[in-house]
């Protein structure tokens, strides 16, 4: 679909979006997106394929300390909500924008 860095993004072909389980590129990045071509998630690989964590951009919003917030972060394969990093906040940026202005050459 659609490549930059290490952000890798796909579209799964079945009903709902959903992230791969694992990978087989060390550190990989992949941007989920559902069929209206919307980016509904990034989710973090590490060293030894296994997912790290995934940030939810789109859907149902989850509570943080009482507040429905999204997006949020998952770690792991837990389903727990978290905030995200300075650091996270810069990799979304980096990935909405690439997302969304891949055609605006």
């Amino acid at each position: 679909m659609h490549k930059v860095g290490n952000i890798k993004f796909v579209r799964y072909n079945g009903g709902n979006a959903k992230s791969p389980m694992e990978t087989m590129t060390k550190g990989r990045i992949y941007g989920t997106v559902n069929k209206q071509g919307v980016l509904k998630s990034l989710t973090f690989y590490d060293s030894v394929n296994k997912r790290n964590k995934q940030i939810d951009l789109e859907g149902v919003p989850h509570k943080l300390n009482g507040v429905l917030t999204l997006p949020h972060v998952h770690y792991g394969y837990n389903h727990e909500e978290y905030r995200g990093t300075q650091a996270d906040i810069k990799i979304v940026e980096k990935a909405v924008n690439s997302w969304y202005n891949r055609n605006k050459k």
